[in-house]
């Protein structure tokens, strides 16, 4: 079946639920897109449940808080379900058992976050060299190339240290423009001989956590709203929820409808609506 063109307006009235992605649809690199918080807040009076779903490596407050900062409404949404806050608890789950007692850590984030292993029986060291485990939680692409990420991983990945990448987009969007994400880092670690553990869109256990919070709410009554053919649709889809990508922001800003649906063919993933924006008027 073909997708359909259409406005988050009539969307709103279709779906059950809401899986929002943050960059791309609520924000770009450096704020909040123009008329997307009057748009999550109208969303909002329908009194439908919204969840932010964010490839974010940051936990769900830090995330909150931005958004808070940035003219969103903390009553509009429900909860932040961030890749950060569901590998802490895949982390908070596991880690002690399998790592051991203050597991040396080389966790590598924005802003020098370092709320992935608060809390955590783990211990942060400056080097990948030095790590039993690495938390790919962002990355500094706007900042540093490929080949000082090849210099600082290759030890790791010869002694087979695990990798979590908690943030798996493959690009990031910043004030300077488009920069590769944390899980084009990954990607090069397993280039290196390295194993991840990918956390977040498109991969199952987000979408599981997702459903969790939502309850009883039959999937395809869940509406998945993002940028991003490769993790936003793919991921909904995947998880059986139905999926509408943005088209006038984030990572395909300009593309043509044709042009959306052409990746999504190319990927298998089931794509049910484009829209213009997360804008209420168009």
């Amino acid at each position: 079946m073909s997708a359909t063109l259409t406005t988050l307006r009539d969307l709103a009235d279709q779906y059950d639920a809401f899986l929002i992605d943050q960059f791309g649809v609520l924000l770009d690199g450096a704020g909040a897109y123009q008329n997307a918080t009057r748009a999550l807040s109208e969303l909002a009076k329908t009194g439908k449940p919204i969840v932010i779903l964010s490839n974010s490596g940051k936990r769900a407050t830090p995330n909150e808080a931005r958004l808070t900062r940035l003219g969103f409404a903390r009553g509009d949404y429900q909860t932040v379900l961030s890749s950060g806050e569901a590998a802490y608890r895949l982390l908070s789950e596991t880690g002690g058992d399998r790592w051991g007692g203050a597991t040396p850590v080389w966790l590598h984030a924005r802003d020098g976050d370092q709320s992935a292993i608060e809390g955590l029986n783990l211990r942060s060291v400056a080097s990948a060299s030095e790590a039993d485990l690495l938390i790919l939680a962002g990355s500094q692409g706007d900042q540093r190339g490929l080949e000082w990420y090849r210099a600082e991983l290759t030890l790791a990945a010869q002694r087979a240290v695990p990798c979590y990448c908690t943030n798996p987009d493959l690009e990031m969007l910043t004030p300077q423009g488009k920069a590769f994400g944390a899980g084009r880092i990954a990607a090069l670690y397993q280039e290196l001989g390295g194993r991840v553990t990918y956390i977040g869109k498109p991969y199952p256990q987000i979408y599981q956590i997702a459903g969790q919070i939502l309850g009883q709410i039959a999937p395809r009554g869940v509406l998945c709203i993002g940028d991003s053919p490769a993790h936003d649709v793919l991921g909904g889809a995947g998880a059986g929820f139905s999926t509408a990508l943005v088209r006038d922001t984030g990572l395909h800003a300009g593309a043509d409808f044709a042009h959306l649906q052409e990746i999504c063919e190319g990927l298998g993933a089931r794509l049910d609506h484009v829209i213009p924006a997360f804008d209420w008027e168009s």
